[in-house]
């Protein structure tokens, strides 16, 4: 593995690919359009998210085994191209099984590249470094999911179709698939007999995988309920209108964004487990808050809060995983992929519960739960 400081040559377009995958927390403000233009349920509305992330049950493992077949460049080039496709979707007819169709599309592309380009940095980076720079590459991906509420926003304004948003980022996912084609990537050969889908599984066999999978899986669901559940929680308690609701989703993904940026410089010098417990301590503290405020500006403190804990909750576990079993990264990739399953899962029962008592207090209450479990899982890191 490449010890050496990665070439800005390789390192820019690996980038600007994690900026493609923020794409999928576009999921978010187009839930709640989708939402509003159709007169749906929280239920129903849910379902949306869930068609994204259920794809990370079904094929994370696979485009694990996937990489040790092909190469882990090839693979996040055709992730690019399934992303593109279906950011091009909604404009052959708007409906609700038309967007149901591009969210599913969107979840397949963003699977097999979250599966992928995590172990292509791999390729450009290690040791101390590795940390760190996945967590630039979360904040690249951030800056992508705090742009498109205002990107939606603008567009409903300028062109009076939020769905123009689409477009841009279609045209970005087609920059990023062409950049990183003309790109050579260094990449190691698989090392020993190929892996099976059982052996792969096998691999949740040790407890501290199986608990940083579920660590994955809390922290998407936290990351994707409250994305879609925040305009909705300051409609109903302040009485916002959907374009300014929506802000809060900005919000959520700038002070992630911030958490990122400063994460990525701090996880280079400080202990991953004592930020990983501060970080925890915040999405616990703010989703309490949560259950209880009314007052706009304290929802939108705790919004601010809990996307800073967030922000590098995902490098932390990721690199412990890899860690965990350096002989499979391919195959460890795969299973916390899997994990971001959550990530349809978890805002449904969210929309269930909300939809159960009558208001958004109850999806804040499974969010109370998943912050819950990272806070636990911060005592079990090295």
């Amino acid at each position: 593995m490449n010890n050496t400081r990665p070439s800005l040559s390789v390192l820019i377009p690996v980038m600007l690919t994690f900026f493609t995958m923020g794409f999928v927390d576009l999921v978010g403000i187009a839930t709640n359009y989708v939402k509003s233009d159709f007169t749906l349920t929280d239920t129903m509305a849910n379902l949306l998210p869930s068609m994204v992330f259920i794809w990370f049950l079904i094929f994370s493992v696979p485009t694990g085994l996937l990489m040790n077949r092909i190469g882990r460049r090839n693979t996040v080039l055709i992730s690019i191209v399934v992303t593109f496709v279906s950011l091009l979707v909604p404009f052959l007819g708007y409906s609700y099984p038309i967007m149901l169709i591009s969210f599913a599309l969107l979840g397949i592309g963003n699977t097999i590249m979250q599966v992928s380009l995590n172990p292509l940095l791999a390729n450009i980076v290690s040791g101390k470094m590795m940390a760190s720079t996945l967590t630039l590459g979360q904040f690249f991906k951030a800056i992508a999911s705090f742009i498109a509420p205002i990107l939606a926003a603008w567009a409903a304004a300028r062109f009076g179709d939020w769905k123009m948003l689409y477009i841009i980022f279609a045209i970005v996912s087609l920059l990023s698939m062409v950049w990183l084609y003309f790109t050579k990537v260094k990449e190691e050969a698989p090392v020993g007999k190929t892996t099976s889908v059982r052996q792969c599984f096998s691999l949740l066999g040790d407890g501290m995988v199986l608990m940083l999978f579920l660590g994955i899986m809390c922290h998407v669901g936290l990351d994707v309920g409250i994305n879609t559940t925040a305009p909705k929680l300051l409609m109903e308690r302040a009485g916002l209108p959907l374009a300014a609701a929506g802000y809060a989703t900005s919000l959520y993904f700038l002070c992630r964004t911030v958490g990122c940026f400063s994460g990525a410089f701090i996880l280079a010098h400080f202990s991953p487990k004592k930020f990983f417990a501060i970080s925890a301590a915040c999405l616990v503290l703010s989703v309490v808050g949560l259950l209880f405020f009314s007052n706009t500006i304290m929802i939108y403190i705790c919004i601010g809060v809990l996307g800073f804990g967030n922000s590098n909750v995902f490098p932390i576990i990721f690199s412990q995983a890899l860690e965990r079993e350096p002989k499979h990264t391919n195959e460890v990739s795969g299973l916390m992929m899997m994990g971001i399953f959550g990530g349809a899962i978890i805002p449904l029962l969210m929309g269930v519960a909300s939809d159960a008592v009558g208001a958004q207090f109850g999806a804040i209450v499974v969010a109370m739960v998943c912050a819950a479990y990272l806070m636990a899982l911060a005592t079990k890191l090295k």
